[in-house]
């Protein structure tokens, strides 16, 4: 008897099974909206939701898979949105919504990865100026390039960018 596993090649059976996930801070936002609606949780939930139907809208936007990358993108989002609504919400008085959204930006920074110190951040700056040796502020776009991949989620972009351009003049 030929069995369905005679049938397939075994080329792309091995493949199949070494496929490499890129959707698991994902998995690991909808597991533990599960996890917030089984011990009621509310606002865990609304800011998990809120998350979910982020990620949902840029994959039907972009007509992309869902990625880390498009995930700790829309994260990253999120918390920028926050701290801005957090500004406002001082200027206006209301530390009730101001104690709001601080809670839902922790609970966002629970899935981005861990921030770096300042001195993680100098050391990958010099190593990636001594690398390119630049020759003034036109390399500045050059350094930025290779930085952003090794500190995009992990430090605020302002700050690289400002220390590269006081390293470059």
């Amino acid at each position: 008897m030929i069995s369905f596993l005679n049938l397939v090649d075994e080329h792309s059976f091995a493949c199949y099974g070494k496929k490499e996930r890129t959707d698991i801070m994902f998995d690991k936002i909808k597991k533990d909206m599960v996890e917030a609606m089984k011990v009621k949780n509310s606002k865990r939930l609304a800011v998990l939701r809120m998350i979910k139907a982020s990620v949902d809208q840029v994959r039907i936007d972009k007509k992309c898979e869902i990625t880390d990358d498009v995930v700790m993108d829309v994260l990253l989002k999120q918390v920028k949105m926050r701290e801005d609504s957090i500004d406002s919400y001082q200027k206006a008085g209301r530390s009730d919504l101001v104690e709001k959204e601080q809670e839902e930006v922790d609970i966002i920074r629970e899935y981005l990865p861990k921030p770096l110190t300042e001195e993680e951040i100098d050391k990958i700056i010099d190593e990636t100026i001594a690398e390119i040796k630049p020759t003034g502020m036109s390399d500045m776009g050059k350094i930025m390039g290779i930085v952003s991949p090794k500190v995009k989620g992990k430090c605020d972009m302002k700050e690289v960018s400002s220390k590269i351009r006081e390293r470059l003049q």
